[in-house]
């Protein structure tokens, strides 16, 4: 069993890591290492930067900065109940949180639903965009339908049930099912990190009205599409090919068939390959962004 007081230290020691912004009336967090070109990490769902930790240190050590914002809702920043938590909000909001900081160029690296948001936050400002990193992700969103685990939060009452039976006990034998990600790289006390993380100060209310609040209409599918095939900017994917939620011949070929050529790298991963894998990602950003 996870111990509370522990998995309470690890998020601390990851807040000392990183400061809060105000931006437009909500309080955010942001993980911020190191120093020298920007890589502006964008999470997705049931997470926040934390799970950006491990990357983040290496990025660091390769002499990179990194930036990992906790969108509203989740992780530790602000929960607002009037917020609009949809994918091309966030991405407002992502280009909201730079300027507030006077950053004008950073490279994407985005993973799961923080993909549809950082192409939303790249349509709306393609100049600031330098490059973009994909992980385990999805792009065509019209047709895209949630992996089985994760269809009860889009549902009244089902999702508030299944949300209630996750706790710091029960939440990494969850993972451990669903495969998620490697038991073996991560410790009890941080896996329960995450649901502490999650269902911080709401109970993870926001994180129900995200799931609700898919944008899979045909007009963002193809903001998405246009964004990803930019040419003012590279993009490059990296894919945990153990991902059972996000397989590779379900959701990494669109990518690839959307931006033919571009470089691909699979990884002995899962879902969240960036437990696992952190050295092989930080490696081909710094690669990418020389």
């Amino acid at each position: 069993m996870a111990n509370k007081e522990q998995s309470e230290e690890i998020i601390l020691q990851h807040e000392k890591k990183g400061y809060y912004t105000v931006v437009n009336g909500i309080k955010t967090f942001a993980l911020d290492t190191g120093t020298g070109p920007i890589v502006f990490c964008i999470h997705g769902v049931p997470t926040s930067s934390f799970l950006y930790r491990k990357v983040a240190q290496e990025l660091t050590r390769l002499g990179l900065r990194t930036i990992a914002i906790d969108l509203p809702g989740l992780g530790l920043s602000d929960r607002p109940e009037d917020f609009d938590y949809s994918f091309s909000n966030f991405g407002n909001f992502c280009n909201s949180f730079l300027d507030a900081l006077n950053i004008s160029e950073v490279h994407l690296l985005t993973h799961d639903i923080g993909t549809p948001v950082g192409l939303a936050m790249a349509n709306e400002n393609s100049s600031r965009i330098k490059s973009i990193t994909v992980l385990n992700s999805m792009l065509d969103l019209q047709h895209f339908k949630k992996p089985l685990p994760m269809r009860p939060f889009e549902m009244p009452l089902l999702g508030e049930a299944e949300l209630a039976l996750l706790t710091p006990l029960t939440f990494p034998l969850f993972m451990k099912a669903t495969g998620v990600v490697n038991m073996d790289v991560i410790s009890h006390e941080e896996m329960a990190a995450y649901i502490h993380l999650l269902k911080r100060k709401d109970d993870g209310e926001a994180f129900l009205k995200i799931m609700r609040n898919f944008e899979q209409t045909a007009a963002f599918t193809k903001t998405c599409y246009e964004s990803f095939q930019h040419p003012d900017y590279p993009a490059q994917l990296i894919w945990g090919i153990k991902d059972p939620l996000l397989p590779y011949e379900e959701t990494g070929k669109d990518f690839e068939k959307a931006r033919p050529g571009i470089p691909i790298t699979k990884v002995e991963g899962k879902h969240f390959l960036q437990e696992e894998q952190f050295v092989i990602i930080a490696t081909k950003v710094k690669e990418f962004i020389k």
